[in-house]
């Protein structure tokens, strides 16, 4: 049974920087696509960041030379490093994973079958 466990939202200034962290327990975490979805209040979720299996990027336009997606492979764990927030950057961030298989494409638009339970990052 797979389970996402986020960390490391919070409330910062304008300007300022956070990192996310998602740990993937009851498997490796190099078996998967993985990604960062937000949603703000009212608004649809939307994707942010993702990262394939063989390291291909997907990202929401805007946001690559602010954000950066890392695996931590001895960690099992997901990075999402935000630097130069904005106060649009305000949401309610996920984690979510699928297993990679031969010819899945990995990027925001494909399905995920695991999800976080979210952590929430507040730009002022």
């Amino acid at each position: 049974h797979v389970q996402l466990v986020e960390s490391g939202g919070g409330s910062v200034q304008a300007g300022g920087s956070l990192r996310l962290s998602c740990v993937v327990n009851g498997d490796t975490l190099r078996r998967y696509c993985v990604a960062w979805f937000r949603q703000a209040p009212g608004k649809e979720r939307e994707g942010v960041m993702g990262l394939d299996t063989d390291g291909s990027l997907s990202y929401k336009p805007g946001v690559k030379e602010r954000f950066t997606i890392s695996r931590d492979y001895d960690k099992n764990t997901l990075h999402l490093q935000m630097n130069n927030l904005k106060p649009e950057d305000t949401a309610t961030y996920f984690c979510a994973a699928d297993v990679d298989v031969p010819k899945r494409i990995c990027s925001l638009m494909s399905p995920y079958t695991y999800w976080g339970q979210g952590t929430q990052v507040t730009v002022s």
